[in-house]
């Protein structure tokens, strides 16, 4: 389980899941009997919302963990955030994702294109791995296209814009088993 120095954030307990927030200062909070996934969001995405609105919406990120939690509630799922525009940030919670995690729901951003090191790190997890991306990286510059993350994953989201984080968690709760609802 990550530690809120390691995620340099804090955990706010909602309706029975950890959710991640900005660094306010060492919390607690409940364990509950639903498996954990751990989303890992990548650089830029704590700008969600004003960054480039056309392509990835005008959802923030803590409104789409809001969407998430509450889905996650009917999937009998919970989930934890994380995002990072470090490298070595986002590699360690990979790392630390061994114990105590039922699966990785993973937006590297721009190191999907880039990061041998991301996928690496991923590549030694025995969880289901999905990469989610907002936009439709195929219909984007040619450079987008190639994902090393897509090597080592279960499958891929993309180009749902926000909705993809919610499409993400029924795929996991499809992948290990924990389906309540469609």
């Amino acid at each position: 389980m990550l530690q809120d120095n390691e995620c340099r954030h804090c955990a706010e307990y909602v309706a029975g899941l950890s959710i991640r927030k900005p660094f306010q200062g060492p919390a607690t909070y409940p364990v509950t009997d639903f498996q954990k996934i751990l989303f890992l969001n990548g650089p830029n995405l704590n700008l969600l919302g004003v960054r480039e609105p056309d392509i990835y919406g005008t959802e923030t990120l803590a409104d789409i963990e809001r969407l998430c939690a509450d889905r996650a509630v009917a999937l009998g799922l919970s989930v934890e955030f994380c995002q990072s525009n470090s490298e070595s940030d986002l590699i360690g919670w990979i790392q630390q994702s061994r114990e105590g995690y039922s699966g990785i729901i993973i937006n590297p951003a721009a190191y999907t294109h880039s990061s041998i090191a991301i996928m690496d790190a991923l590549a030694m997890l025995d969880i289901p791995i999905i990469e989610l991306h907002l936009s439709n990286i195929h219909r984007r510059e040619s450079f987008r296209h190639q994902s090393y993350v897509s090597l080592v994953a279960s499958g891929i989201i993309c180009g749902f814009g926000a909705h993809g984080y919610e499409l993400a968690l029924g795929a996991m709760a499809n992948l290990i088993g924990t389906k309540r609802e469609a």
